[in-house]
């Protein structure tokens, strides 16, 4: 038989042992609870930063490419005609483009015989995409046939039932070179933008009698639900002059001369 002495020891021994086999477990425990936390705290940083990602274009506004833009919209039908000179008159091509944060544009196109761009005219009504930053000319060149980085210099004004309208040309156009014109017309309430080139008649009068007649023709067809629209071409209607295809050499505002020249 044991000894009390040796019982005991045996006794304490085996205590001791499970002692540390259980503060072993209760280490292997916390290890893995706090490595399945850690892990765990990855993961959610992961998806988090992923779901941000996922945002960022939108929450920066800074890559356009990412972002839905003008479409054409086939269903819609024209808000716009212009009032024929004469019967044997050809129609021009209608395109209406949409873009998701409310603006329209109804874009009229005249071409020759040869399909060469000959004029064309735009009605865009503003949206929420609508930036007052970008340069007008930058849309303008473009609808020109130009680069986007051309330069435009102001040509001059003409008068149209909507009011003293704004020609452009490329920098560094000669005196004695016929080029297209463009031209642009803002109102601020509606938001409306009227804009387009002519390269319409033989001389530069007639250009820019070309472009008078075109806006003077300009009619309505259905405002929608736009009442302001209505009221501006019913005002404009009551401005309307006849057309005069020859041109008037007297084209330019007397006041507004000094204020024709330089890039915009």
């Amino acid at each position: 038989m044991q000894s009390p002495e040796a019982s005991t020891a045996a006794i304490s021994t085996r205590t001791h042992l499970y002692l540390t086999l259980a503060a072993f477990a209760d280490e292997v425990v916390g290890t893995l609870a706090r490595l399945i936390a850690y892990v765990g705290a990855l993961a959610l940083f992961a998806i988090l930063a992923l779901a941000a990602l996922g945002q960022l274009p939108e929450l920066r506004g800074d890559d356009p490419a990412d972002k839905p833009g003008w479409s054409t919209a086939d269903r819609s039908h024209p808000a716009f005609a212009l009032s024929r000179i004469d019967s044997s008159e050809k129609t021009a091509s209608y395109t209406i483009l949409r873009h998701p944060e409310g603006g329209r544009k109804d874009v009229m196109r005249w071409a020759s015989a040869a399909d060469q761009p000959l004029a064309e005219l735009e009605i865009y009504r503003e949206g929420g995409e609508f930036d007052v930053a970008r340069p007008v000319a930058t849309d303008l060149a473009v609808q020109m046939g130009l680069g986007v980085a051309t330069p435009l210099e102001q040509a001059g004004l003409i008068e149209t039932k909507f009011g003293p309208v704004a020609l452009f040309r490329p920098i560094g156009t000669d005196k004695g070179t016929l080029a297209c014109l463009g031209y642009l017309k803002r109102n601020e309430e509606p938001g409306l933008q009227i804009s387009g080139f002519s390269c319409q008649g033989d001389t530069m009068p007639a250009r820019r009698a070309a472009i008078a007649c075109t806006l003077n023709r300009l009619t309505l067809l259905t405002s929608g639900n736009e009442p302001k629209l209505a009221e501006l071409f019913a005002r404009a209607e009551l401005k309307r002059r006849a057309c005069d295809l020859a041109g008037s050499p007297d084209w330019l505002l007397g006041a507004a001369n000094a204020q024709l020249r330089g890039a915009l």
